[in-house]
Order: structure tokens, then C-alpha cells, then sequence
């Protein structure tokens, strides 16, 4: 199994009770003005995302990149992408740090997630054949809080969604996370699915670092039904039933360790799609075959430190994943329901 060494001594940090220092708090601040919102002229209903997301949370208009491209394929292949990367770099504003994309496909660029291919460009070495490890993410595990300055990238994330009614749902969620201060419940559910149950070693040892902070349940189960106040939901598991039954605070974020969860709009298994449909303001899944390799999903740990300490789901997102080629972040960026609000 190959390992982060930056992730395995953070995780170390982080579960031996280190924080992060005051000056690292008033550093850079990830805010409205520091994001692009990504649209496709030709699917109308990323033209409606883009706009509905950028006036409720007070995006500069000169932020706004419209490209074309179809609407309807799963994967954009990489020479396509390759002119519009250069389009959007050519049209962003020097200040933009992160990309929110206005649509739910694609979802690929060939090998690689459409999330990684904006935030590193295309680039096979974020790609795998077979049960390999990929390139690792600089960020991941990090106390950036400026990884274009620090590491030349420019997260990404999907604002995904199936219908206009379902992404303005989406987005007022992540905008009434902002200082919350929410509590409520995490499950780590020890899923009976062993292929997909990798991420459980870890369960034990996060309980410890943070039960003090929230209620914290780790569940012999594969998925959850009849929660109330859901924060956060981490399985392994193909299918998920009965998420309907469940009720997410706003900035929830929940994902599920399976190889297709990322093909959003036609996938064999449970889509993350999922997750946001039914509360959630944010997920992750692989596009390709990922094998059942933790490091290329969350570390459930790592975005829980980085959330509480007052980070965007963006950020805390990003780092919690040392290999993204091929997953896909999807979910409102900015939702903050920790720490103060820029």
C-alpha cells in the first residue's frame, strides 16, 4: 500500500492533539471574490446554476467563464479539454484560486476527473492502469491556504446537480452553513462490504482525536437511515439505500468508497449524486477504476480537522484526498460552518 508521507505526519499531528498556530488562522482567506464559476453556453441549465450561484454568494461578474462544449457526454475527451483549460486560464481574473463547474457532465477528461484535469491540467500521471498509485496531491495533508501560490493549482468542484430546483437547493445549504457552528452527529460506518471498507483501519483513532468535539458514532453498517442532523457520513459500500430517511445540516458533507460513485449521471452503483439529493452540500467518487486504494479517497480525519478549524468544504475536501486523478469533488464550495465567515 503505498503512503503519504506529508499525510501520515499531519494524521500523526492531528491525532496527537496539534493545532494549527494563530498566524496560520489570519493567513489567506478563501472568499467569493477568489472564485471562477465555469459554464457550458451550451447546456441551459449550467447557464442557470452559474448565475443563480454567483448572485447568491456575491461573485464578481468578470469571474463568470463560459465555454461550449456537448452537454451530454460523460467525458470530455483531453484535446478538447486542452483548448478550453487554455480559454479559462486565458479569461479568469488574476485573483481566482478555486473553480466551481456549473454542471454534472462530464465528469471525466479521459483517464483523469474533470476536477483534477482544472486544478493541475491534463496530465496522465494523475491517471492509473489498473491497481496503481497515481501522482500525489501537493496539497493534500497541507497548511496551505494558497495552494496556487504555494503549489501552481487551482482546486475544482462540481456544482452538480440533476435539475435547476436541485442546485439552488444545494447552494442556499452551503450558504446557510456560514458560521453555523453546527452540531451535530459523524458516522464512520464499519461497513460489512469488505472490498470497499478500506478506510476503517482509521475509525479508532479518529473516535479518540475528536470526541470531545462532536458526537461521533462508528457504526457496523453500510449506510445510514433515520438520522437526524447528519454533519458528516463516511462508508464503503456499492448501494445506498434509504438515504431519503435522513435529514443533513447545511455544510454536510458525506461520501462512499466504491469504484463508480463519481460517474454521477450513469453509474452501475451508487451515484454521489446521491448524497447532495438528499441534503448533503458535498461528496466525492472515482470516474475510474480507483481499485480499493484509501489514498485516493478521503481520510475522514483530515477533512474533519481541516473543517473544524474554520476551512471552506473546498479546502478541507482537497486535502483530505492524497490521490484526486480520479475522483470527483462535487458540492458548494464556500460553505463555511466553522470559524468566521470573510
Amino acid at each position: 500500500m503505498i503512503i503519504s508521507i506529508r499525510l501520515l505526519i499531519l494524521v500523526c499531528l492531528l491525532l496527537c492533539g496539534s493545532t494549527y498556530t494563530d498566524d496560520l488562522a489570519k493567513a489567506f482567506t478563501l472568499a467569493p471574490e477568489h472564485v471562477a464559476i465555469v459554464v457550458n453556453s451550451n447546456d441551459p441549465l449550467s447557464v442557470q446554476i452559474g448565475e443563480y450561484y454567483r448572485k447568491q454568494r456575491g461573485i464578481p461578474h468578470a469571474n463568470l467563464v463560459t465555454l461550449a462544449f456537448p452537454k451530454d457526454s460523460s467525458n470530455l475527451p483531453a484535446t478538447l479539454f486542452n483548448t478550453l483549460y487554455a480559454q479559462t486560464l486565458e479569461q479568469i481574473p488574476t485573483g481566482i484560486r478555486v473553480f466551481a463547474l456549473a454542471w454534472a457532465t462530464p465528469y471525466r477528461v479521459d483517464c483523469m476527473s474533470i476536477t483534477s484535469a482544472f486544478a493541475f491540467g491534463f496530465d496522465r500521471a494523475f491517471c492509473a492502469v489498473g491497481c496503481t498509485p497515481t501522482r500525489a496531491n501537493p496539497y493534500a495533508g497541507s497548511d496551505s491556504r494558497d495552494p496556487l501560490t504555494d503549489f501552481n493549482i487551482r482546486p475544482a468542484i462540481l456544482l452538480a446537480a440533476r435539475t435547476l430546483a436541485d442546485a439552488k437547493a444545494l447552494i442556499d445549504r452551503g450558504v446557510a452553513a456560514d458560521g453555523s457552528d453546527p452540531v451535530g452527529h459523524v458516522f464512520l460506518l464499519d461497513s460489512p462490504d469488505v472490498i470497499r471498507n478500506s478506510r476503517a483501519r482509521h475509525y479508532a483513532s479518529i473516535q479518540r482525536h475528536f470526541a470531545d468535539r462532536i458526537p461521533l458514532h462508528v457504526e457496523r453498517a453500510e449506510t445510514i437511515q433515520g438520522r437526524r442532523n447528519v454533519l458528516m457520513c463516511f462508508t464503503g459500500s456499492e448501494h445506498l439505500p434509504g438515504l431519503a430517511d435522513n435529514s443533513f445540516l447545511p455544510g454536510a458533507i458525506a461520501d462512499h468508497l466504491t469504484s463508480f460513485g463519481g460517474m454521477l449521471t450513469d453509474s452501475t452503483q451508487a451515484s454521489a449524486l446521491r448524497w447532495l439529493e438528499a441534503g448533503a452540500t458535498g461528496s466525492y467518487g472515482t470516474v475510474v477504476e480507483p481499485c480499493n486504494i484509501p489514498q485516493k479517497f478521503s481520510h475522514p480525519g483530515v477533512l474533519m480537522q481541516h473543517y473544524f478549524q474554520g476551512e471552506t468544504l473546498i479546502e478541507a475536501y482537497w486535502k483530505s484526498v492524497v490521490m484526486p486523478g480520479q475522483g470527483v469533488f462535487i458540492g458548494e464550495p464556500l460553505a463555511r460552518p466553522f470559524g468566521e465567515v470573510p
